[in-house]
């Protein structure tokens, strides 16, 4: 999928399961997911385990519906491409809701729509901030949401910092599926898409903080492969910057 937003960038998503690259997919107007014919291409095991997860699956995205519980704040990292100060019910921007959620909260609005709408297959944390940045508001929705409604899978979107630290935790509240958001594995051009990271305690700026970034991505996705769990990556392509590295 490739579709132009409201400041002229461009968003493009490849999916990927367990290493299996599959071209395309992405979610648009007419599709989300990987095709059934690029689903045809997985293992068994892991096609069975996304055959009702909309964000994998084409066909999984006409009969099966997701949520997004916005618990988590804070961010760890600026992108150039973000604006969180401003917020419009006619538009949809990274890093911005109209209301932040406690954990308790999130789970009884989940609870209440999967009442209403039993093929309700996916909750996922993804913001407005990072999930990951935010570990005490994600995993205490995660851990309520897995007492209450076990059936429900259970997703998160990252930038991929605090990863490698949360892995264990992830594995352990049996997260199966993670978003990451890589938008280059070259440090000199991250250094154009964010102006600062905030790692350990202190706010890191330029070609550093993208080496950081890019280090920890890297680390975090072989650690959740390792583990045996799905990661999507993301990416968000911005003309002249990283449209021809990525």
């Amino acid at each position: 999928m490739i579709a132009e937003n409201d400041v002229g960038l461009q968003t493009t998503e490849k999916t990927v399961a367990m290493a299996f690259p599959a071209a395309g997919g992405g979610c648009s107007a007419g599709s989300c997911g990987s095709s059934t014919a690029q689903m045809s291409a997985l293992p068994d095991a892991i096609r069975a385990r996304v055959a009702d997860h909309p964000c994998y699956s084409e066909d999984a995205h006409h009969y099966f519906a997701r949520m997004h519980a916005a618990v988590a704040p804070a961010c760890n990292i600026q992108c150039n491409y973000c604006n969180r100060k401003y917020d419009c019910a006619n538009e949809s921007r990274p890093g911005v809701v109209s209301e932040v959620l406690t954990p308790e909260q999130a789970v009884r609005k989940t609870l209440a729509v999967a009442a209403a709408i039993p093929r309700m297959s996916v909750l996922g944390i993804a913001g407005p901030g990072d999930p990951l940045a935010n570990p005490q508001r994600t995993f205490a929705n995660f851990r309520q949401l897995a007492e209450k409604a076990p059936d429900i899978k259970l997703c998160v979107s990252t930038n991929g910092l605090a990863l490698p630290e949360c892995v264990e935790e992830l594995a352990r509240h049996n997260i199966e599926h993670v978003t990451i958001t890589i938008n280059c594995v070259d440090p000199d051009i991250g250094a154009k898409i964010y102006p600062w990271i905030f790692w350990k305690n202190r706010r890191v700026r330029g070609r550093a903080a993208a080496a950081i970034l890019i280090e920890q991505q890297q680390k975090g996705l072989e650690m959740l492969v390792s583990r045996g769990i799905l990661v999507k990556v993301n990416s968000v392509m911005i003309p002249g910057v990283n449209d021809e590295h990525l």
